[in-house]
């Protein structure tokens, strides 16, 4: 059962809530509720405890799904207490997921030139950025790509396209790639394509492609805002025809591109009906394109974010992924503590990271392993060459179901 509030300090990564409150006071300064929040009121204090006990006990004790009502409750704990929606967020992610964070890396074999109008894209050919533009990569590119990612120690390479869906000529040499890279590797491959129809998928999948990748981006409310050349239901059924053919679905989206609290919680069920074994989870750093004047998400905002996804979706790979380094900043440990339990490290299709020296370090300070062993792993390729990332270790599921 949950002890009633954990001290805002009290964070550990090993899982425990740490100093704790009882009867009302702190057992960390022996101070009234209040030191939780100057703001905090009585009524308030006993709501979040009560919404925290309620997330606590379902996720924890019953192991089951929450109701869009319960995570609500849960959003509405005030960012004074963040703290406390954070510690449960880490228990939850250890219960389910363990310790491992896996890390990952991407390949973007085609850059830019896309013909689609999101607005939060810079590969769009719409738009006026400086995103590097390349046709799709030779066979040997990718072949050369995939071998630095085996030497690497990754056990999947994923290749990525910026397209609407691949074409009949693409199609044919991603899936040459496919038969090549695990022939010569003995890599699982992922690949995001774009849409596609269910004939694409059966053949990808007939091809040996493990997982496919395919963002929802946003909540479907803010969705006709964002892209206008195809349609929220347009990525729902990819992603359905992509698990239906047999492969494991990658499926997240953006936060920060002006969806308020409830959307991002509607959103995370909205992923969650899907069933995706990982969810990216990027932050908007304005370019040039349309949304480049968009308020950035502050960094509690974010926090809260990744800790409302991990108890949505308890045992998905919650992959912190574009615009972390930006948006964290100095807190990116807290993303850790707060949910998420994987990386992209290195660069990422549209922008620069940090050097993944620097995440190992993170790592190593928070004593959080690297996932390694038997499983997925994935690779991309950019500009810059190519990069690898380890697999993944089982984890403790629940089944979904609706509110």
């Amino acid at each position: 059962m949950l002890a009633p509030v954990a001290h805002p300090a009290a964070v550990d990564p090993a899982g425990g809530t740490g100093r704790q409150a009882a009867g009302g006071h702190c057992m960390a300064c022996s101070l009234p509720a209040e030191c939780l929040g100057p703001r905090a009121s009585a009524l308030e204090f006993a709501a979040m405890h009560d919404a925290l006990l309620v997330a606590e006990t379902a996720l924890l004790d019953r192991h089951r799904p929450l109701t869009r009502d319960e995570v609500m409750a849960v959003a509405g704990v005030p960012l004074e207490q963040l703290p406390d929606v954070i510690a449960l967020a880490h228990r939850v992610r250890l219960a389910y997921c363990g310790t491992e964070v896996e890390l990952e890396s991407l390949l973007n074999a085609k850059s830019g030139a896309c013909p689609e109008d999101c607005a939060f894209c810079s590969q769009s050919a719409r738009y006026s950025t400086d995103v590097d533009v390349y046709p799709l990569l030779q066979l040997d590119d990718v072949l050369e790509a995939a071998r630095a990612t085996r030497a690497a120690g990754a056990t999947q390479f994923c290749i990525v396209v910026a397209v609407r869906g691949p074409s009949e000529r693409m199609l044919g040499r991603v899936i040459e790639a496919v038969d090549v890279v695990q022939r010569e590797t003995g890599l699982e491959v992922a690949c995001s394509l774009g849409l596609l129809t269910k004939e694409q998928a059966t053949r990808l999948s007939a091809a040996g492609v493990k997982r496919y990748n395919h963002n929802l981006e946003a909540p479907r409310a803010l969705f006709p805002s964002i892209v206008s050349t195809h349609t929220y239901d347009d990525r729902v059924q990819t992603a359905r025809l992509a698990t239906d053919a047999g492969m494991e679905l990658c499926c997240g989206g953006i936060l920060g591109m002006g969806e308020t609290l409830e959307q991002r919680v509607d959103f995370a069920f909205e992923l969650a009906e899907l069933e995706p074994c990982e969810v990216p989870i990027n932050f908007l750093t304005p370019t040039g394109t349309p949304l480049g004047d968009q308020r950035m998400i502050t960094p509690r905002e974010a926090l809260q974010a990744i800790a409302l996804f991990r108890l949505v979706l308890p045992s998905a790979w919650l992959r912190l992924a574009g615009g972390r380094e930006f948006v964290l900043g100095e807190l990116q440990a807290m993303g850790l503590l707060a949910g998420a339990n994987a990386l992209i490290v290195g660069n990422y299709l549209t922008s620069t990271g940090r050097p993944p020296e620097e995440d190992h370090a993170l790592l190593e300070a928070l004593g959080m392993p690297v996932a390694d062993g038997p499983g997925e792993g994935r690779f991309v390729v950019d500009s810059h060459g190519a990069h690898a990332r380890p697999a993944r270790p089982v984890r403790v599921g629940i089944p979904m179901r609706g509110e």
